[in-house]
């Protein structure tokens, strides 16, 4: 390779600049000249530097930018005085840092050529080359005062970039949030209050201290049995059912294996999984919530230690109802509704709770679900026969109003042999609903009793009070609307399983003690 022609004196380079230093280089050994002059220093170019040899006074060799006077190295292609050009470049050569000439540009960045990159501490005015996707701005990073990269994706052009701790602006915008929020705080959710829970005023007379067991946790009394008794005929009927439906269908061993499966499926009411299920799925019960049971359990623990019960026999659950009410639930299932749990005294509620514990020593709770399990496919048996009554007369009625007749006279005979030829049947399969809603009647009566035993008769009685101040007000509303409230008839009040209130409330007096 060919090198181009010398200068007439020893042509003298420059040495590395230092960025932003503003004195002049160290002095090397030997030189009696001044250090050497570069790029930006004083003067029009400043001199060059002076190596040991040369006389003082010998001028350095001229480069890019000084006097025209000065002679400059010829490089092959390059004219006269004019130093080295890069390919497609149209600018002299770079310049480094703290020099004051222009930076070199490249390719595609804005300008003829673009500005070169800035780097941290460069001089301001000058630009970064652009990153792809970008506006021709550099990355802004925390504590920076120009405006952070944009990415694409995120609202505005390129969407703002993601906040680090510290910095100013809003924060990253995770996947799956609505591009139409981007920069503001997610909104929170609606704020739900613990239900205001009422006074706690009952007497823990038996809190921490032994309590005397009764002899028997659960029985039977005069209302259960009466229960049991009544559901009899309906059991005897439901028998006949499934036999005829399981010998017609399975044959004769699988039937009658069906039939023995039927009869002992009743131990399941005193089976606790399965109460609990029936109690979950059927009346719509759950468990008690932490905050739930905490103000149960103390005052259900007080109702069974006056009665003499273990408090574990039983299970306590929950319905979400607006209304003053609990039930006992086959023979393990306490429930209540949370109005009761959260809007009536402690006093108030461990009356309603003594009352259905009543219920379960009195075995009403377990005979009445027994019964009706056993006259279940009885009264299935008798809706299907009742259906298909009303599609024949339906039927019939399309085509005349004789086959209505023959239809109904056939029906009417048929019910008549039926009383003549089965009479222990039939006679009571009619008398038994009113049978069982006296009984019921009868059972609400000693439960109100049992909790009145246990000292809550002026709390139970506060309660029936609370019944019949509903029913007041529900009259007044149905009255200045103009309407009537439907007032069960004397037949319909024979098949109500609940007493009035003023008949509870006369039944408590005797446990009341009020003065004659």
């Amino acid at each position: 390779m060919s090198q181009p022609p010398g200068p007439a004196h020893e042509p003298s380079y420059p040495g590395p600049p230092y960025p932003g230093a503003a004195t002049p280089p160290p002095e090397y050994p030997g030189a009696s000249a001044p250090p050497p002059q570069y790029p930006g220093g004083p003067g029009p170019g400043g001199p060059g530097p002076q190596y040991p040899g040369p006389g003082a006074g010998s001028p350095a060799p001229q480069y890019p930018g000084t006097a025209a006077a000065s002679a400059v190295p010829q490089y092959p292609g390059a004219g006269a005085g004019a130093a080295p050009q890069y390919p497609g470049a149209g600018s002299p050569a770079p310049q480094y840092p703290g020099a004051a000439a222009a930076p070199p540009q490249y390719p595609g960045s804005p300008g003829p050529g673009g500005p070169g990159p800035q780097y941290p501490g460069a001089a301001a005015g000058s630009t970064a080359p652009p990153y792809p996707g970008t506006a021709g701005q550099a990355p802004q990073y925390p504590g920076a005062g120009n405006q952070a990269p944009q990415y694409p994706g995120n609202p505005g052009p390129g969407g703002p970039g993601p906040q680090y701790p510290g910095a100013a602006g809003p924060g990253p915008q995770y996947q799956g949030a609505d591009p139409r929020s981007a920069g503001q705080q997610p909104e929170p959710k609606p704020f739900i209050p613990r239900p205001a829970v009422a006074p706690d005023d009952l007497d823990y007379r038996h809190q921490g201290s032994r309590v005397h067991l009764a002899s028997h946790q659960r029985g039977a009394d005069a209302t259960a049995i009466g229960q049991l008794a009544t559901q009899i005929p309906g059991a005897l009927v439901s028998l006949a059912v499934v036999s005829a439906l399981a010998l017609g269908i399975c044959g004769t061993v699988v039937g009658w294996l069906v039939v023995v499966a039927w009869v002992a499926s009743g131990a399941l009411v005193f089976h606790r999984p399965t109460e609990l299920r029936f109690a979950r799925h059927v009346l719509k019960l759950r468990e008690p919530l932490a905050e739930e049971r905490a103000r149960l359990e103390p005052i259900w623990r007080e109702v069974t230690a006056r009665a003499g019960i273990e408090a574990n026999t039983y299970e306590l659950m929950v319905e979400n109802s607006d209304d003053l009410n609990a039930v006992a639930v086959a023979g393990h299932v306490v429930g209540v509704t949370t109005y009761s749990l959260n809007k009536i005294p402690s006093s108030n509620l461990a009356a309603v709770l003594a009352h259905e514990l009543g219920h379960h020593t009195g075995g009403h709770a377990w005979a009445g679900l027994l019964g009706y399990w056993y006259s279940l496919p009885g009264r299935l048996a008798w809706a299907f026969t009742r259906g298909m009554a009303r599609i024949a007369l339906a039927v019939a009625g399309v085509f005349s109003a004789a086959a209505t007749g023959l239809l109904i006279l056939f029906m009417g005979m048929f019910v008549v042999a039926g009383f003549l030829v089965a009479w222990y049947i039939t006679v009571p399969l009619v008398v038994a609903p009113y049978l069982l809603a006296w009984a019921g009647r009868l059972g609400e009566l000693r439960a109100d009793q049992q909790s009145a035993a246990l000292g809550f008769a002026p709390e139970m009685a506060e309660v029936l009070r609370h019944f019949q101040a509903e029913e007041d007000a529900a009259k007044s509303a149905a009255a200045a609307q103009g309407k009537k409230l439907h007032e069960p008839t004397g037949l319909a009040r024979l098949l109500s399983t609940h007493p009035d209130n003023y008949t509870r409330l006369r039944a408590l007096e005797p446990y009341l003690q009020l003065p004659r």
